[in-house]
């Protein structure tokens, strides 16, 4: 590997957005301190009104990330996205970067190869790790880290990180262009939950009749009022029954509150009423600032849509913190470019399926010095089977692969 040294001390760091929804990623890290966004993209009109009724000094790129080419975007420090997660097809990343089926993942890995930002971030459902057993991940972990970058990962909860009542796992993918910055970084620590439930949600509140059940409205209103008793807690109808939240938060936003299958969570009134909560408040539980706009005009699928597919801003802001930490503590930005040969070894240190490490140790032409090196090094080599069966145990695992 080459070096190329800079000596950067911005005032602030100048952010690439893909898959910006409404802007809740940007607005984690804009809320934790000097990140400005210079380009953002989404495609999604009605998250786009949304974007812009908040940022209205951004303009967005409104076109299908297949058709921006990368020269026409700007230079950034940090390039940042929660891509839509398809399903992967792809047995391993050589094969996968070669495939031109555009996916949208690398799409934005083409991004990442012609820009070379200081910093990836990406979020993305908890699943991402588990789907198509492991293989989907792997295929993500291998593309970024041969491109040069040193990436940790992590499942988060929105309530135990972001001091937000709702029961919100999501990963975080955090990659730097060099091995000081990763070295640094660390995700933040949990933290008690001492936001209440009547912190983002008004239990007196008299909303529009729409949001209310009532007996003939519902014909499983019966159904509802047997189990709704209790303002300590969020309920949910799922199709055939009352699902309580055992945990006393709002349970997990999805995509399709509102529009059957996973109803908009309920609630038990001051006045003894039972109602779903208003678009207002799925966005209270996603941690967004109490004076973030909605659209008027907009319909209320849309918008519990927008809330569902968006992000715990203040666990965004927290990760934001402790990068924007580690990037002013190095002011000689040492990175290293990475110089692709036929096989490359990846050294990766994982706790289980939702926790871990990895990067690229060297690279060689020969097979047999990679794997001398590694008996050098006391280590192990995993092949694919054995890297899969390592992520289901709930145990930490240090260990080479060849690629």
């Amino acid at each position: 590997m080459t070096k190329s040294v800079s000596a950067i001390t911005p005032k602030e760091y100048t952010i690439d957005a893909f898959f910006a929804g409404v802007g809740g990623i940007e607005l984690g890290f804009q809320q934790a301190g000097e990140f400005r966004v210079v380009y953002a993209n989404e495609l999604n009109k009605d998250a786009r009104q949304t974007y812009e009724l908040n940022h209205p000094e951004i303009k967005l790129d409104e076109r299908d990330i297949h058709d921006v080419k990368p020269s026409e975007i700007p230079e950034c420090d940090v390039m940042m996205g929660g891509f839509p997660c398809q399903a992967f097809s792809i047995a391993g990343y050589r094969k996968g970067f070669d495939d031109d089926r555009g996916d949208l993942f690398f799409e934005m890995l083409k991004m990442i190869k012609a820009k070379k930002p200081r910093v990836i971030f990406v979020e993305n459902v908890k699943n991402l790790v588990s789907h198509d057993h492991g293989n989907t991940f792997k295929v993500i972990r291998e593309a970024l880290v041969m491109n040069g970058y040193f990436i940790k990962w992590r499942v988060l909860n929105g309530k135990d990180y972001g001091n937000i009542p709702q029961n919100r796992e999501r990963i975080y993918v955090v990659g730097f262009d060099n091995k000081k910055d990763y070295d640094t970084f660390d995700f933040p620590k949990e933290v008690e939950l001492t936001t209440s439930l009547r912190d983002i949600i008004d239990f007196s509140a008299k909303v529009d009749e729409k949001y209310y059940y009532r007996a003939g409205k519902q014909k499983f209103y019966d159904k509802l009022v047997d189990k709704i008793n209790s303002q300590d807690t969020v309920y949910q109808w799922r199709r055939q029954y009352v699902r309580e939240n055992k945990s006393g938060v709002v349970p997990t936003l999805t995509a399709n509150m509102g529009t059957g299958g996973h109803n908009v969570p309920l609630i038990y009134t001051d006045d003894k009423q039972i109602r779903k909560l208003t678009p207002k408040e799925t966005f209270n539980a996603q941690g967004y600032p109490k004076d973030f706009k909605l659209p008027e005009n907009m319909a209320n699928s849309h918008l519990y849509m927008q809330a569902g597919n968006s992000v715990v801003v203040p666990v965004i802001k927290r990760i934001a913190s402790e990068i924007q930490s580690v990037l002013d503590s190095n002011n000689n930005h040492v990175k290293y470019d990475n110089q692709p040969k036929k096989y490359a070894l990846l050294f990766l240190d994982i706790n289980g399926r939702y926790q871990g490490e990895s990067y690229v140790v060297k690279y060689s032409d020969n097979k047999q010095d990679l794997e001398e090196y590694v008996e050098n090094q006391g280590g192990v080599i995993y092949s694919d089977k054995e890297y899969l069966k390592a992520i289901q145990r709930k145990k930490e695992y240090k260990f080479f692969m060849i690629e």
